[in-house]
């Protein structure tokens, strides 16, 4: 796929061909949609609570005498029936993580991706050339490639002053390419490629598809 590539600051425009014939032919939803709530669930804290009737604070005496009132025999006011008593089968602590095999985490990314450059929505980028974080040099570059709505911006690697100038940009995410994964890419509506992100992101796949089959 035959793809422009500009400069940070939008002086020049040069165009290279982008490999896709690593990320496959078919979009796998199914297995998406398995790592999206796989993701969405690691993220979860698990730290709602709720008291029981041995945990309200409240009097042990009786609401009323046993006999004589017509009424149902209580025996306290912490009774989950009763107004500020505690709460029946309510969620306790938990741990919501699970995880999916290797494999099928590195396929999902191949079929992110290829859904993306299928919807043409992977762009390319020349390394930012920034002395010290600029927010409104991060502005600048990621407007010229007419990214307005939300953005994954993949590093070829740790680059502090790039993440510090985005990082009050709405909408804007910084991941290096060693660490991108699947939810990153359809969590966000474009995918901004910074210098030879793209190859490392392909030789990433292609070395660990070979670890795999030997």
């Amino acid at each position: 796929m035959m793809t422009q590539v500009p400069h940070w600051n939008g002086s020049e425009v040069t165009s290279a061909d982008l490999e896709t014939e690593f990320l496959g032919s078919t979009v796998k939803r199914r297995l998406l949609a398995q790592v999206v709530r796989m993701y969405e669930a690691n993220a979860r804290q698990g730290t709602v609570r709720t008291k029981t009737r041995a945990d309200v604070a409240s009097t042990g005496r009786k609401p009323y005498r046993q006999k004589g009132t017509g009424n149902a025999r209580r025996g306290d006011f912490s009774s989950p029936i009763l107004r500020g008593g505690g709460t029946i089968f309510g969620p306790k602590p938990r741990d919501y993580s699970y995880s999916i095999p290797r494999k099928a985490l590195r396929e999902a990314l191949r079929s992110a991706l290829l859904g993306k450059v299928q919807d043409d929505e992977v762009a390319t980028m020349t390394a930012p050339e920034l002395a010290e974080p600029s927010t409104k040099a991060a502005a600048s570059f990621v407007r010229g490639l007419e990214c307005l709505s939300s953005t994954v911006i993949v590093a070829p690697g740790d680059d502090r002053t790039l993440v510090l100038s985005c990082r009050n940009l709405p909408r804007v995410s910084v991941v290096r390419a060693q660490d991108l994964n699947a939810y990153d890419v359809l969590s966000h509506n474009k995918v901004i490629c910074v210098a030879n992100a793209w190859e490392i992101v392909k030789e990433r796949l292609a070395h660990q598809e070979e670890e795999v089959q030997a």
